[in-house]
């Protein structure tokens, strides 16, 4: 089955991104789309799995994560789970501070521990790739 690719275009429209936010993104080797040398210059284009990487920064940015921990955690979750990127399926995880670090850790997700951390006033984030790869895959659709 050949794998359809995306122009920047077509990225930032999907993702919600804008072209700055991509092309920010790949100078800084956090989402790297397939870039092709042609004759007048070069062609970018980005593979279902790079937009999924996209919302997902997006997301994580969204929630008020700055971008070294959004690009870490993406990072951490394209060594842990490949799979979620590619189809969608796999581990829900969470981030949660933990308290003595004064930082974010990147868990699996676990309903009790999540109400124990917000029962605590710590913060948790849900990152549940799953949903995000269903957002994508919907627009995709139409």
């Amino acid at each position: 089955m050949q794998e359809t690719f995306f122009t920047s275009k077509q990225a930032a429209e999907i993702t919600g991104c804008t072209l700055r936010q991509l092309q920010y993104w790949r100078e800084k080797g956090v989402v790297m789309p397939v870039i092709g040398e042609t004759g007048t210059g070069r062609s970018i284009y980005y593979s279902k799995p790079n937009l999924i990487e996209l919302a997902a920064m997006l997301y994580f940015l969204s929630m008020g994560l700055n971008f070294d921990i959004a690009s870490t955690t993406l990072k951490i979750l394209k060594d842990k789970e490949p799979e979620l990127f590619e189809s969608g399926k796999g581990t829900r995880w969470m981030l949660r501070r933990v308290n003595h670090k004064r930082s974010l850790e990147l868990v699996e997700f676990e309903l009790e521990q999540a109400i124990a951390q917000i029962k605590a006033g710590q913060p948790v984030i849900p990152v549940w790739l799953d949903t995000i790869y269903e957002r994508i895959a919907s627009k995709l659709k139409n």
